[in-house]
């Protein structure tokens, strides 16, 4: 659930806490298990992971930076949920010298897959460590979304060299190294062994907008949040969004 003390935060993540939470009530209700075991790889400072915990679920979190990890070990004291949370340092290509293979009920895989040299591996990897009926929440760089943004802040040259780039990057002093497209990610997924449960697209409109507005105008945050709500699930929009989210589910998931 988003922090409602952090209203900007909560338009940037409300759409993938919808389609995880859902995700994680139908296991729970399926598993007959009130606490799953989720693995948040690449998690930091437990944007994810504390919230998870204070519903219950177990979190383990792998990240390859300590500063990180210590914030997540503090936050996780600070929410009482210290117990349920555990970090440990790695990254996606050692991930099974720090967790269990298939130990997992789900993963989260957020702003991980634009910094790997090889996505498929790392995300094969993530992939294994699910359980045979488990879900993968898969949050990534969009392409169209950098276009969209270079272009409308009048670096079209930018724009169009991001359109035309491989990974999608609109020069040298770009700090993402990939991005991608929805196709691209769905065929990720799918080739990892899952099917493709649902895409979303994620801030088609918060980072275009201007935060004063957000932020003074009456009644314009709830708005925008059932905007991108809205605009979530429609391809036309994914094609422009910031992120895309996908969740993948194994062969004995439930249905999305």
């Amino acid at each position: 659930m988003p922090d409602p003390m952090r209203p900007r935060a909560a338009l940037r993540t409300a759409v993938v806490w919808d389609v995880l939470q859902e995700a994680l009530d139908r296991r729970v209700t399926a598993t007959g298990r009130r606490a799953l075991d989720v693995l948040d790889a690449g998690g930091g400072s437990g944007n994810f992971a504390v919230p998870l915990a204070r519903l219950g679920h177990h979190v383990t979190v792998v990240d390859p930076s300590p500063n990180a990890l210590f914030a997540l070990e503090r936050r996780a004291a600070e929410a009482g949920v210290a117990d349920r949370v555990r970090g440990v340092q790695g990254d996606a290509r050692g991930l099974f010298d720090v967790v269990e293979r298939g130990g997992h009920d789900a993963v989260l895989c957020h702003g991980v897959l634009e910094y790997l040299d090889d996505p498929a591996e790392g995300l094969g990897n993530v992939v294994a460590a699910l359980r045979p009926d488990g879900v993968l929440s898969l949050l990534a760089a969009g392409l169209g979304g950098a276009v969209l943004a270079r272009a409308l802040a009048g670096h079209f040259a930018e724009a169009h060299r991001a359109l035309d780039d491989p990974d999608g990057r609109w020069g040298d002093g770009d700090p993402v190294p990939r991005r991608f497209t929805a196709e691209q990610l769905t065929g990720l997924v799918e080739a990892a062994g899952l099917r493709v449960g649902a895409v979303h697209g994620v801030r088609v409109f918060t980072d275009l907008v201007p935060g004063v507005l957000v932020d003074t105008e009456p009644g314009a945050h709830e708005a925008l949040l059932k905007l991108e709500a809205a605009a979530a699930e429609l391809p036309a929009f994914h094609a422009v969004a910031t992120q895309l989210h996908v969740l993948g589910e194994a062969s004995g998931a439930d249905g999305a």
